[in-house]
């Protein structure tokens, strides 16, 4: 049922799509979400950031979206009906859409297509990502201040660099206050599962953390933790309405400074393909308010944001481990981009087996 209402909706899309085209001369810009753009989390930025999009260049542009695309042939097929209807850029916004992507970019050389968090790139197909690890980084620390046990839930989506790197980042941070301090993280193996993302928040909180944290995209696990009286981290969006007395913080992507950029780019005929990776200084990543914490953590959390904005504090700077014992960073020394975008390795005190 869920593939018949999604092709229903993108036949329609598609349809309105092409009526609205053949009326005026207006670049088309159109998105493809893995959720729904209304899930509290990592969609509901991305379309923010259209939004933001279609007030700052107005009658330049129109835009289309599709919602609730699942990874794999379903997504392939999206984006090549998108491609067909006129689309003249495309930004596919979830890492499970990579591959194809690629697929549809190499068939159709002639429209733009923008990758969020994957690594292939092409002439015709750009990759943009945020450093998240840096706003998870703060929240190690203030887990750390806050809780009572010495240990962390963290609930994982899929064991790639990016997710993994933000469990070490997260760590790495919380033992820069605590240097005994663990987390156990859970694998839900979704992006988008109220269910599953709930189950895993309860099955933490009974093995007896006292903080949740998350890299999935709804607010079910804010919202277990605050029915289990405990305190957690939001994702992608500020999730602080589903958990008023809960939420610590929330890393919250702000996409529209980029949307706009590149969408300008490609209405002046100056698109190129590109990597871009920005950070909390660029305004691409933003901490939601610091609440429900004491006034010296909220004071510490402030500091730290102020030294990775500056560049005075990396997160991924030794004297570290791995989490087999190795060492991996020398005292002072940190890590280069690129190991950091292949990281398939934990840091020492992670109390996990990472997935092969």
């Amino acid at each position: 049922m869920k593939k018949l209402l999604f092709a229903l909706a993108t036949t329609a899309a598609v349809l309105g799509f092409t009526a609205a085209a053949s009326a005026q001369d207006k670049a088309k810009i159109c998105f493809i979400y893995v959720g729904s753009k209304t899930d509290g989390g990592w969609t509901q930025a991305h379309d923010l950031g259209r939004q933001e999009l279609e007030k700052a260049l107005g009658d330049k542009i129109e835009t289309q979206f599709l919602e609730n695309v699942p990874e794999g042939p379903d997504a392939e097929r999206a984006l090549e009906r998108l491609a067909r209807s006129g689309c003249g850029l495309i930004f596919a916004t979830s890492f499970g859409f990579m591959d194809a992507t690629v697929k549809i970019a190499e068939k159709f050389p002639d429209v733009k297509f923008e990758h969020a968090t994957g690594y292939k790139t092409a002439p015709n197909l750009a990759t943009y990502n945020s450093r998240f690890y840096e706003g998870r980084y703060i929240q190690g620390q203030i887990a750390a201040k806050i809780s009572q046990k010495g240990v962390a839930g963290y609930i994982a989506s899929f064991p790639i660099p990016e997710v993994v790197m933000g469990i070490n980042s997260f760590l790495i941070g919380a033992r820069s206050v605590n240097p005994d301090f663990k987390i156990k993280v859970v694998w839900a193996n979704t992006w988008f599962d109220p269910g599953k993302e709930a189950d895993a928040a309860k099955a933490l909180i009974d093995q007896g953390v006292d903080v949740i944290t998350q890299h999935t995209d709804t607010t079910a696990p804010m919202q277990v933790a605050a029915e289990r009286g405990i305190k957690a981290f939001g994702q992608a969006s500020d999730m602080i309405k589903a958990g008023p007395e809960t939420q610590l913080t929330a890393i919250v992507d702000t996409w529209g400074a980029y949307y706009i950029k590149r969408t300008q780019a490609f209405i002046d005929g100056k698109w190129e393909t590109t990597s871009s990776w920005d950070g909390l200084k660029d305004g691409i990543l933003t901490m939601a308010p610091y609440t429900n914490m004491p006034d010296d953590v909220k004071a510490m959390a402030t500091e730290t944001e102020a030294k990775i904005k500056s560049g005075e504090l990396k997160p991924f700077t030794g004297p570290l481990k791995k989490q087999d014992g190795s060492e991996w960073l020398a005292a002072g020394a940190s890590s280069d981009d690129g190991t950091l975008l292949g990281m398939n390795f934990y840091v020492e005190g992670v109390d996990d087996k990472l997935p092969q």
